[in-house]
């Protein structure tokens, strides 16, 4: 009898594009808006007369319901099929965008990003979830080459876009509009989603029973809570007794994850996450990998955008401007990267890793020569744009060797777990990064003082050296950050190349 081997999986699925195309979208749409807002918080504050607080929650509130809900939202893909859920994201971000555009006051602009992050966090996991459950070999690290395309456009582009479109519109409709450009473009994605992507065929078993049992409530409660007991401290500082009860919380849900796996025999009901998941190496690396460049890159930016503009007394746009060639890197770069992953994906890792610190140690020179008056300004964007490169080689790599082992059922979920790291990480690396600059702003006297055309030369000057030395004093956590994701990368690289799996299968 002639064995029987299963047909090669194409190359790309059937309309791969199309599939493509409609994932890759909202996903833009909700990174974009991390980062657009940025540069519209000044034209808020006046628009809305809103307050300090207020614009402290622009960016929290967002932040914190896109967080709480990542894991919660992948397991519900995994168990009652990703494209509803996607649509329901994608609708859901787009009223909250809606309502952030028309906004009458500060208190319904912070609610409408508690909504509009809401859908961000039920969309965002599907599409990994889609991509592994559609994607193969080669084609998949395509797809994720332009996943990380997506990515990196979506955090570095946003302050370009937000400074183009206030500069257009002015302030009163600028700000506006950097919230409602996501209308037309959502409504458009949720009705090609609902034409173009079509759901697997399903196997009905005890674990996909569609009763909300079975997403494991309890679980996905205790660890809302931790999510959000660790992200408050770093958005509200003097709040840090919440990760003492962060921690006593991870803990309660690690416990209830392990018992509910235990008695799965029994019950039929699966935990939210396997903890088995976290003892795939590839998962755990790369995750922890992706989770600290997530959290170096906003401080990043966040010191270049403020120490161009109150210290060096630039516009906006000139501080978006800056981030634009590493954005342009990383979508040229991602998809080639994404076609030769299965084959160096954790070299790429490492190298992409030393070429980030590296940018960023030329970018304390960077900063340092131009508060002198020693260098012109645009050095700063020559001395970053390594960090395009490294960008597309970590993103790219990290999210394919994240998704490489772990089985298609559970693949919303370990989403969820591995985006959720990257929100908490963003928030603690994004405050420990600007607070290590503005405590050495502070240590140098100058407080709150700007350059610009309304100083003398003489205070001019002093304020744009404080405002380097402060800079490099950030820059300094930004190196610490991606310390860590070199190690995750180089332990990863060592496991494999002693067990001989540089090459992944797929």
């Amino acid at each position: 009898m002639t064995a029987q081997h299963p047909a090669p999986r194409p190359a790309q699925p059937p309309g791969g594009n199309k599939i493509l195309v409609v994932l890759l979208v909202p996903l833009f749409m909700s990174l974009m808006s991390v980062s657009v807002v940025n540069v519209a918080l000044p034209a808020i504050e006046g628009g809305l007369n809103a307050s300090s607080a207020d614009l402290q929650w622009v960016l929290a509130g967002y932040a914190l319901s896109f967080g709480v809900v990542l894991v919660a939202a992948g397991r519900a893909g995994d168990l009652w099929g990703r494209k509803p859920i996607f649509i329901a994201g994608i609708l859901l971000f787009t009223v909250g965008s809606l309502a952030s555009g028309l906004s009458v006051d500060p208190l319904m602009l912070n609610l409408s990003r508690v909504v509009t992050g809401l859908g961000s966090g039920l969309l965002n996991p599907q599409i990994i979830g889609i991509i592994q459950n559609v994607f193969h070999g080669r084609a998949r690290g395509r797809a994720y080459g332009l996943f990380g395309t997506v990515v990196g456009l979506g955090v570095a582009i946003g302050p370009t876009l937000g400074g183009v479109i206030l500069g257009a519109l002015g302030p009163e409709w600028g700000w506006r509009t950097t919230f409602l450009i996501n209308v037309p473009f959502g409504v458009l994605s949720a009705v090609l989603a609902a034409a173009w992507l079509r759901p697997p065929a399903r196997i009905r078993s005890e674990e996909a029973r569609r009763s909300l049992g079975a997403l494991d409530p309890t679980g996905a409660v205790l660890l809302a809570a931790a999510v959000v007991c660790l992200m408050v401290p770093f958005i509200m500082p003097g709040t840090w007794l919440l990760l003492a009860a962060a921690a006593v919380l991870l803990t309660a849900w690690w416990l209830w994850e392990q018992r509910m796996k235990r008695r799965f025999p029994a019950t039929g009901r699966a935990p939210m996450v396997d903890p088995a998941l976290f003892r795939i190496p590839s998962f755990s690396y790369s995750t922890v990998a992706t989770a600290f460049l997530l959290g170096a890159m906003p401080g990043l930016w966040a010191v270049q955008a403020i120490v161009t503009q109150q210290g060096l007394g630039y516009s906006a746009l000139a501080a978006g401007m800056t981030s634009l060639p590493t954005a342009l890197a990383v979508m040229v770069l991602s998809p080639w990267i994404g076609s030769h992953v299965h084959r160096r994906g954790p070299l790429f890792v490492v190298a992409g890793a030393v070429l980030a610190l590296g940018a960023v140690g030329l970018g304390m020179v960077a900063f340092h020569q131009i508060a002198l008056g020693a260098w012109p300004f645009w050095t700063l964007a020559l001395c970053l744009f390594p960090f395009g490169p490294a960008q597309a080689l970590l993103m790219t790599s990290s999210q394919v060797l994240t998704m490489h082992e772990v089985p298609p059922r559970a693949a919303g979920a370990a989403g969820g777990v591995s985006q959720t790291a990257q929100r908490v990480l963003t928030a603690t690396g994004l405050a420990a990064v600007t607070g290590a600059f503005y405590a050495s702003l502070a240590a140098s006297g100058t407080g709150a003082a700007q350059g610009g055309a309304d100083a003398t030369a003489a205070d001019a000057a002093a304020v744009a050296v404080s405002y380097g030395e402060a800079a490099d004093t950030a820059l300094l956590v930004v190196m610490g950050l991606l310390a860590v994701t070199l190690a995750a990368g180089v332990l990863d690289y060592i496991r494999r190349y002693r067990g001989g799996t540089l090459v992944l299968e797929d």
